[in-house]
Formats: structure tokens, sequence, C-alpha cells
């Protein structure tokens, strides 16, 4: 079976982090930007990184999570929804280590250099 091409961009987010459309949220509330410029005092360079979701664009820590409540209090979007999605998209996710060997006889070279004797097996 042949695969049928339309032509569509590949979306750019995977599947477990769909985008959330926020400028469309907001148009339908009938707002700009520029009034929530207004109402919240954030930048519209920040409003623009929130609605594109290029959160490591936002200054970070509890400037970014302050700065997503007024953006969703402003549009009538659910606050921990967005708040949600933005720890989703930020989060790191944690490498799978699995079965990674150990050495028991392994010294940092601090130890060597301060003549800490090495732990001896004694099986």
């Amino acid at each position: 079976m042949p695969s049928q091409n339309t032509g569509a961009p590949a979306p750019c987010c995977s599947a477990s982090t769909p985008m959330l459309h926020l400028p469309r949220v907001r148009k339908k509330a009938g707002l700009s930007l520029e009034e929530i410029a207004d109402v919240t005092k954030i930048s519209l360079r920040f409003l623009r990184a929130i609605e594109s979701e290029e959160f490591e664009k936002l200054p970070g820590g509890i400037f970014t999570t302050s700065y997503l409540r007024q953006y969703a209090v402003a549009i009538g979007y659910d606050e921990a929804e967005l708040l949600g999605h933005y720890t989703r998209k930020t989060a790191p996710s944690a490498p799978v280590v699995q079965n990674a060997p150990v050495e028991k006889t392994s010294r940092s070279l601090l130890d060597r250099w301060l003549g800490i004797p090495a732990a001896i097996d004694l099986k």
C-alpha cells in the first residue's frame, strides 16, 4: 500500500505534549496581546513566548509561573492546565539506566592523593 503524502508539515511537538493553541483561546476571548500586557504588566516579548510555547525564553523560576498564571487568568484559561503543560514540556525526562556495572574497587583521585586505603573485599 503506497504511503500518502499530504504535504502538511510534520507536527512540531510529540504526541505526549500537544500544542495548546493559546492564541486561538485569547482571540476567542476578544483580547489582544497589548491589552493583556497593559493589565498584567508582562512584556509583549514574554507574552509571545508563552503563546508560542517557547518557555525557554521566559525569565525562569517564580517569574515564569507567575506569568503563566496571569496569562491564563487574563484569557480565561485553566491555570492548573497551563502550568501542567509547562511542566510536561520543560521537565527533562529521566534517563533509564539498566544494570549499570558498578566497580567495587573504584577509587577517586582524591582518595588516592590523600592516601585513603581502598576497601578490601574479603570474599
